[in-house]
C-alpha cells in the first residue's frame, strides 16, 4: 500500500506568516503538523512509500525538511507549478502523480495540513476491512461551518450522498481529506478527469465515485483542525497544548506574564509583556507589548503595542513611540 501527503498548496490566507513557508511546517507543540502524519505513516507496516506531493515554489524546503529527520518512507514528487494560479487542483495533481510515480496498488491519500485526532492506523484499518474506497468523516456541529465542506450523508457506514460545499447543508457531517482508495479505484481517476469532470476538490471525485461504487466513511470523534487560517492556527494549537504553554529553552522571557495556550520558539525575547494564546517564533523580540491570539513570525521586534488577532510577518520592526 501507498500513502499521499497532499502538500502542494499555496495557504493565501496564512499571508504573510506563510508566504515563504509550507503551512504544513507550522509548529504544534514539539513538532509540526505535517511530522505528525508522517510518524503515523511511518510507524504503519502496511504503508510501504509516503509520496509528498508538493509544488515546485516549496520543493527545496521539503527537500531540507526532509532530509533532517529520520524518517524513512517519505519521497519528494514535484507539481509542475509555483504560483496559485497554476494549480492543476487536488484531484488533477493527484493524477498526475499516480502517473509520474507508477501507483499501481491501494492508496492512502491525506491532506498535510490536518491536524486530527485518530490514528491513521485506526483508518486504514476501516478501509481494509471494507475493501472498498473510504472517507474519513467529522461532526462539525454547525450548519454554517458545513458549508465551507464536503457533506456526507450516510446510510450506516455508506455514503449515500455527498455535497461539495453546499449552499443548506443537510447535515454537519463533512468529508476531512483523508481518503483511501482501491488499486481499482486508483485507475478511475483518469477516466474521472477526461469525462471534463471538476479538478479541484477530492469530493468532486467522491461524489462522482459514490454513484459507481460502494463508499463507505469512518466518522469519529474528538477533534479535527484543517489547519488553512489563523484562527483554526490557533485553535489547533489551543487544543494540541490543552491550556498549558510550550516555551523553548533557549527563548529568554523576563518580568513577562503567559496566558493559556503560548507557544514561544527559541532565541525569542520577551520582556515587561503579557502574551496569551499566541505563537512566537524563533527570534523575535517583543518588549511593553500585549499580545493576544496572534502569530508573531520570527526575527520580528515589536515594541509598546497592544494586538489582538494579529498576523506579524518576518523581519518586521513595530515601534509606538507614543
Amino acid at each position: 500500500m501507498k500513502a499521499v501527503v497532499l502538500a502542494g498548496g499555496y495557504a493565501t490566507r496564512l499571508w504573510p506568516i506563510t508566504k515563504h513557508r509550507p503551512k504544513m511546517f507550522l509548529p504544534v507543540g514539539d513538532s509540526t503538523v505535517i511530522d505528525q502524519i508522517f510518524a503515523e505513516l511511518e510507524n504503519d507496516d502496511r504503508i510501504d512509500e509516503v509520496f509528498v506531493s508538493t509544488n515546485e515554489k516549496f520543493a527545496p524546503e521539503f527537500e531540507e525538511h526532509l532530509a533532517e529527520t529520520d524518517f524513512e518512507k517519505p519521497t519528494l514528487s514535484v507539481e509542475d507549478t509555483s504560483e496559485e494560479d497554476e494549480k492543476f487542483g487536488v484531484i488533477g495533481a493527484l493524477a498526475q502523480l499516480v502517473d509520474r510515480e507508477g501507483v499501481d496498488e491501494d492508496l492512502v491519500v491525506i491532506a498535510g495540513d490536518n491536524l486530527i485526532s485518530f490514528d491513521v492506523s485506526e483508518f486504514v484499518d476501516f478501509f481494509e476491512a471494507q475493501d472498498s474506497p473510504c472517507l474519513a468523516a467529522y461532526d462539525v456541529g454547525s450548519k454554517e461551518l458545513a458549508k465551507s465542506y464536503g457533506l456526507v450523508e450516510l446510510d450506516g457506514k455508506r455514503i449515500v450522498d455527498f455535497q461539495e460545499k453546499p449552499d443548506d447543508p443537510k447535515s454537519t457531517l463533512v468529508s476531512i481529506a483523508c481518503y483511501a482508495f482501491t488499486r481499482d479505484t486508483v485507475g478511475l481517476l483518469e477516466e474521472y478527469l477526461e469525462g471534463d469532470n471538476n479538478p479541484d476538490e477530492p469530493g468532486w471525485f467522491i461524489q462522482w465515485l459514490q454513484n459507481r461504487e460502494p463508499t463507505y466513511a469512518f466518522t469519529f470523534e474528538g477533534a479535527w483542525f484543517d489547519i488553512g487560517t489563523p484562527d483554526s492556527y490557533l485553535d489547533a494549537v489551543a487544543w494540541y497544548l490543552g491550556g498549558e504553554n510550550y516555551v523553548a529553552e533557549s527563548a529568554e522571557i523576563a518580568n513577562t506574564t503567559l496566558g493559556e495556550n503560548v507557544h514561544v520558539m527559541e532565541g525569542a525575547e520577551i520582556t515587561d509583556s503579557h502574551i496569551e494564546g499566541s505563537v512566537i517564533f524563533p527570534n523575535a523580540t517583543i518588549a511593553d507589548s500585549d499580545i493576544r491570539n496572534s502569530i508573531i513570525d520570527e526575527n520580528t521586534h515589536l515594541d509598546n503595542l497592544d494586538l489582538a488577532g494579529a498576523l506579524i510577518g518576518a523581519h518586521t520592526h513595530i515601534t509606538n513611540g507614543n
